[in-house]
């Protein structure tokens, strides 16, 4: 079950922060630990460069070229003299902190360079294994220390990623709703109370983000983390990571090395309204669970042979909780489909107003938008339910 409890994570919005560097970091119980300041190129002009002037020679600073978010970047900056970590920037350079930190038994704070992701307080990263992305432990922050003058700075496409990886609340919801009722699995209202507060302001305002408004970008970053402080909520990625992200996953699996350069909430925009799409439709008329006895098959031959451990390792499970129990699913599909769709029906949103909202703010929408084939995203979409122990309306297809 969810907890109501604060995680113990300090978080700090203000307009300005960089003068207050070494004050935040004694605060965070970082002063006088040997400390690894983790950045990029980027972020180390935007915020890390005068975080090392005020802090001083006492933290040693790694600056990344291109990083990216596997276990082999993760390895380069695990370090077994270093105490603590800092971690300047947005999706990647968290992950990879929040992981190496968690492997190494070693504290961090991180310093958002950008609105653009739920997943600065969370206790989960996104990793990529031998080619396939996980949602492995990780470890909450000690801090997050936002200044508000760098996130409305950061380039638009990642205040816009921002929007766009929130938006998917309801269709994350959907599915994980549709999971509890039919396999009986967790479901808690919690987190979606958590994002009661911000979320319809954030999408009456999106039209503002372009503009970097002070009052969209902050809203914006509090839709955000606490989307993150959801997913602490719940244990997991649950409230805020079902269908769309498998999709989206699924396409970089297959096609990453060919596909142009898209941010994640980019991404998750597009297949947030296809997933919307996918449910109102699958709700308004009689569906049945087929058995799926070759489905791991199904999965190595679509993404290779050499994926064939890591696939059944990611989703047995599932599979064979459904087989047992398909009868009883396709029953309850039948005699108590108005109470399902009911349910479900209340925690979403029409299609049009998620991509009125995301328009609004000139988030892509399409796949053509991404420079992605929409042949290739439709076969990602049939072969996505494959990837994850998650029980989505993907499995229904």
């Amino acid at each position: 079950p969810a907890s109501a409890e604060t995680p113990p994570t300090d978080i700090v919005i203000e307009p300005t922060l960089t003068r207050r560097a070494p004050e935040l970091i004694e605060r965070a119980g970082f002063r006088d630990k040997k400390t690894l300041l983790v950045c990029d190129a980027n972020t180390h002009k935007a915020l890390a460069e005068r975080l090392l002037h005020e802090l001083g020679t006492g933290v040693t600073p790694v600056i990344l070229e291109q990083p990216h978010a596997d276990a082999q970047t993760a390895n380069l900056i695990r370090n077994p003299d270093v105490e603590a970590y800092i971690a300047v920037g947005s999706g990647t350079i968290n992950d990879l902190c929040k992981y190496a930190s968690h492997l190494e038994g070693k504290p961090y704070i991180v310093f958002p360079t950008a609105p653009s992701m739920n997943g600065y307080i969370s206790a989960n990263a996104s990793i990529t294994i031998n080619g396939h992305k996980k949602s492995l432990p990780a470890q909450l922050p000690q801090a997050v220390y936002c200044d508000l003058s760098v996130l409305a700075a950061a380039p638009i496409r990642l205040i816009r990623s921002g929007l766009g990886d929130s938006i998917c609340r309801p269709t994350a919801q959907a599915d994980w709703l549709l999971s509890h009722l039919l396999l009986g699995t967790p479901y808690d209202p919690l987190p979606f109370a958590f994002l009661e507060p911000y979320e319809g302001d954030l999408q009456k305002a999106a039209d503002k983000l372009a503009a970097r408004t002070p009052y969209a970008i902050e809203l914006l970053t509090r839709t955000l983390l606490a989307s993150g402080l959801g997913m602490v909520a719940s244990g997991g990625s649950y409230p805020a990571s079902q269908g769309e992200h498998l999709i989206a996953h699924t396409m970089e699996m297959k096609h990453g090395s060919t596909l142009p350069l898209t941010y994640h909430g980019e991404q998750i925009a597009v297949t947030t309204l296809l997933m919307a799409e996918l449910q109102h439709s699958m709700l308004e008329k009689p569906v049945r669970l087929r058995r799926h006895p070759n489905w791991l098959d199904l999965a190595a031959g679509y993404l290779g042979e050499n994926m064939r451990e890591e696939l059944h390792e990611a989703a047995h499970s599932k599979f064979a909780r459904v087989e047992q129990s398909i009868e009883e699913i396709n029953d309850m599909l039948s005699s108590e489909r108005s109470r399902i769709r009911d349910a479900i029906e209340h925690v979403l949103l029409p299609t049009a107003h998620i991509e009125h909202v995301l328009k609004s703010a000139g988030v892509p929408t399409t796949a053509e938008e991404l420079g992605w084939d929409s042949t290739q995203l439709n076969d990602a979409m049939h072969h996505a339910c494959y990837m994850r122990d998650r029980f989505t309306f993907l499995d229904l297809i």
